[in-house]
């Protein structure tokens, strides 16, 4: 039966990464990269579909488990009657091809151990042909190619066997005994590389690790909470080009059983701005300045061809499909590869653009090469389509519609540009027409998108519907936390989108405007939104309580999905998500401050 969202822990070596569930089982992985095809989909179908399991025989979950602190190495324990066990699972920060490790410890007595492994290449659909070279088990299918190689420096008797296509092992493992699975993906018209030791890797690994996470300047309050959070972002960063994706999974389901399951193994510029954010705020200013240049490259070119999402390198065609033979996680169908939005007009997008680059410039990193060159650009675009409706931030496959946040941060944009050219008046452009844009847009929502019965920025021109990314007003400048406006959005958005005491990004109730059946968790960004804007309108400790609530949502392991369902008390969607730990890294970040100045 599949794991809970929540039950899975995540590894990953910085250009892909791996779903453990609690049972010892290996049911997500794509290779080499976070978009490839999946060789372990389990998660979205059954495991006729792909996994990789390691645990005692006969047992179910583990007793506990935990990443050693400070990394991205897991570490589950199983206490059996007849002794306790680890299994440490991670993959090595490639040199070339990539790698899942898997060392089986014995802590006490004797455990009787299985492993089971079933290959499975594109999402599941394609049986390899397995045989036996130099004593490792290869897979090769199509353009793919797996080996499976055994490290027993204790001579622990290993026996492995084919069956029913899958590959079976069973051994027994005494105290201080250690065995090592090492399974690696290479192209299957190259050589094999070279094979990489287990136990050099872990030490390897680990040391990586520390002394990244030991590089965050950040020494306030939730600091354990807000380092976890950032080893989480490095993991889902595609190291090659500095690329973040949104998450390493396609089609978790918002809504259990029904169609609300998109692929988010993608780079989202929206997410560009908070992100850089919490990078800079640490003090991790080279995976800033690497996710900024990431940034420059995807959006250069015509400024009416700014896509919402890029592939982890800048791929622009990323066109969905569905795979009928996957059933989907709990029956969530249809699974779907490639993100159909990734043809949408999202104006904010620009907005977030203009911003990332002002921050960084504020920040102080290096200016990227023509960097202002494409700002004017987009900016010439936006003065002549910022009146027009789009899809909006949440991109709704419904019509198109003047989005108050869509305007909110074609307004940013506009202001960012001013700003940059105050503080440098060497710089080109027209300071006096983009003033004069500012004051058009700020005008028009003030007046179309603001319901002055109910005092609260609407989610669209004319609707009576709420949007929470209204709770950003405040944070990106469009008004001041005291503004009445802005307080009666903050309390409209808390009463009429609250659920439970978290926050729905919009209702779902009869006609959404989404255009798609069925309801989806409340979104934790939002959340933490929620306790941005309670804490920047005075409420500092109701934002500290719904902040270590929201904290308490998290799996064992620290991570989060990209929802919660607050009656069936269970995480939702693609997960590990980035925009909810990026949330929780900002909200964590300003409640010190508040807490700084008293």
């Amino acid at each position: 039966m599949t794991q809970r969202i929540e039950d899975y822990a995540l590894i990953g070596d910085l250009q892909t990464a791996g779903l453990v569930g609690r049972n010892g089982s290996v049911d997500w992985l794509c290779l080499p990269r976070f978009d490839s095809g999946a060789c372990f989909a389990a998660l979205l179908g059954d495991e006729d579909n792909g996994h990789w399991r390691l645990a005692p025989r006969g047992a179910g979950n583990c007793t506990r488990r935990r990443y050693i602190p400070g990394t991205l190495v897991l570490e589950s324990f199983w206490e059996t009657r007849t002794g306790t066990v680890k299994v440490t699972d991670f993959m090595p920060q490639r040199d070339r091809a990539p790698d899942v490790v898997r060392i089986v410890e014995g802590v006490s007595g004797s455990v009787e151990m299985a492993a089971s492994l079933r290959l499975r290449f594109d999402y599941g659909s394609v049986v390899p042909w397995m045989r036996r070279t130099n004593g490792h088990r290869v897979a090769v299918a199509g353009p793919d190619s797996v080996w499976l190689r055994l490290e027993n420096p204790d001579s622990v008797p290993v026996k492995t066997w084919g069956q029913q296509f899958s590959t079976l092992s069973s051994f027994t493992v005494g105290a201080g005994q250690t065995v090592a699975f090492v399974l690696t993906w290479h192209p299957s018209h190259e050589a094999a590389p070279r094979p990489v030791d287990p136990f050099e890797a872990l030490a390897t690994s680990v040391d990586g690790w520390r002394e990244w996470s030991g590089r965050c300047t950040y020494e306030g309050p939730y600091r354990d909470d807000v380092v976890r959070s950032l080893i989480t972002l490095k993991a889902l960063t595609y190291a090659p080009t500095g690329g973040i994706v949104a998450a390493p999974t396609t089609s978790l389901p918002e809504d259990p059983g029904g169609v609300r399951n998109w692929d988010y193994r993608y780079c989202w510029l929206r997410d560009s701005t908070l992100a850089l954010g919490a990078l800079l705020s640490t003090g991790y200013l080279e995976e800033a300045a690497a996710w900024r240049d990431w940034l420059v490259r995807a959006a250069a070119g015509d400024p009416s061809d700014l896509q919402i999402m890029y592939g982890v390198a800048g791929e622009r065609r990323l066109p969905e499909a569905e795979l009928p033979w996957l059933r989907g996680y709990e029956n969530s169908a249809p699974v779907r590869i490639g993100n159909g939005a990734v043809d949408q007009l999202q104006l904010d997008v620009y907005g977030g653009v203009m911003d990332s680059l002002r921050l960084g410039r504020e920040a102080g990193l290096e200016s990227a090469p023509h960097a202002w060159n494409l700002q004017l650009s987009l900016l010439g675009f936006l003065e002549s389509t910022w009146r027009e409706p789009d899809e909006g931030l949440w991109e709704v496959r419904g019509p198109r519609r003047h989005f108050v946040h869509s305007k909110v941060m074609a307004w940013v944009a506009a202001d960012r540009a001013v700003r940059t050219l105050e503080d440098d008046p060497s710089l080109p452009g027209d300071v006096t027409r983009w003033r004069a844009m500012r004051d058009a847009v700020h005008r028009e929502v003030c007046e179309k998108g603001f319901d002055a019965e109910r005092n609260t920025f609407t989610q669209y021109y004319g609707s009576d519907e709420l949007d929470a990314a209204a709770l950003l007003i405040p944070r990106v400048g469009f008004l001041p936390p005291g503004d009445p406006r802005v307080v009666g959005t903050v309390d409209a958005v808390r009463a009429g989108l609250g659920r439970d005491g978290l926050v729905n990004r919009y209702s779902t109730k009869g006609p959404s405007v989404d255009g798609l059946p069925g309801r989806e968790g409340t979104f934790l960004v939002c959340s933490f939104w929620m306790v941005d804007a309670l804490r920047a309108t005075g409420r500092t400790e109701e934002a500290k309580d719904l902040f270590e609530r929201l904290l308490e949502l998290r799996n064992d392991v620290g991570l989060l999905a990209e929802e919660y369902d607050p009656v069936a008390r269970r995480q939702l969607g693609n997960f590990p998500q980035a925009f909810s730990h990026v949330g929780l890294v900002g909200s964590a970040l300003a409640l010190a401050a508040r807490g700084a100045a008293g």
